[in-house]
């Protein structure tokens, strides 16, 4: 295992092989989730890529620090800056994941010359209201995760992937519920104040916006409105799958970022 410290928190990654000269894939993962999400999306495109590959858990997340509670995506940001400066990384192509899709966009506005090129996967330019996080941050605060758990699942999930019949299932749930409540919550926080609806408008690196079809916690009308406002982007629709599509359909997914990854790299050719 690797870690790092960055300010204030210890922060778990992995880096997988690649040639050095290529941009680095970097993936991140959704709120109440860690770097094992991506497993059956990395083992497809370490063999289909010449990239390396960087996966990492983000504070509060994983076998990362929780750190100093609540968050802002500004922290995430931070401590991604601050993980790409230690591995001397100087291209990156962000796959962000719901929350991560918003650290994407934060590491944009903040470290353009950092980014070749955006994958956005079932995220928005602004997720949710002030009156839905706040409440969910105060059923966690009265219950613990187990109280919003089922309805959560819900969103990230389609039937017949929470079926009792599919062993994988129960596994999820218990990565959300093993994720501390302070970074889950605080997480909950940076998500509620982040707001990147102008910001979209300046993205000029290629994007890919990407959502699954039945997605209960950012709906693909809202990802294609996030898509509208980015100039050049892409949009694609995962069929049976819901908020992580990496774990529902991870063969369909590769082949979406596998075909984007190449368009971009062969279009960077074509113009040196």
């Amino acid at each position: 295992m690797q870690f790092i410290r960055v300010g204030d928190v210890s922060l778990h990654y992995q880096v997988i092989g690649g040639a050095a000269d290529n941009p680095i894939l970097v993936f991140i993962n959704s709120l109440g989730t860690d770097f094992r999400i991506w497993r059956d999306v990395i083992v497809r495109l370490a063999g289909d890529q010449p990239f390396p590959l960087l996966v990492y858990d983000k504070r509060g997340h994983g076998l990362s620090d929780v750190g100093n509670a609540p968050y802002t995506i500004d922290d995430h940001v931070d401590d991604l800056v601050g993980l790409l400066d230690h591995l001397q990384v100087r291209r990156t192509i962000l796959v962000g994941l719901s929350v991560g899709g918003l650290i994407a966009q934060g590491l944009f506005a903040r470290r353009p010359d950092l980014v070749h090129a955006l994958i956005l996967c079932d995220t928005a330019h602004k997720i949710g209201t002030d009156a839905m996080w706040n409440a969910r941050i105060a059923a966690i605060e009265e219950g613990g995760l187990e109280d919003i758990a089922d309805a959560v699942m819900e969103r990230w999930f389609t039937p017949s992937f929470r079926s009792q019949a599919n062993a994988a299932y129960p596994g999820y749930r218990n990565m959300m519920l093993r994720q501390p409540e302070a970074g889950y919550t605080g997480t909950c926080a940076a998500i509620r104040d982040a707001d990147f609806t102008e910001t979209a408008k300046r993205i000029s690196v290629p994007v890919l916006c990407v959502v699954g079809n039945q997605d209960g916690s950012t709906p693909p009308d809202l990802v294609r409105e996030m898509a509208g406002l980015i100039p050049g982007a892409r949009f694609e629709v995962i069929s049976a799958a819901g908020h992580i599509p990496c774990v529902e359909q991870p063969e369909a997914l590769s082949e979406v970022l596998s075909a984007f990854i190449s368009s971009t790299i062969s279009g960077e050719a074509s113009h040196g």
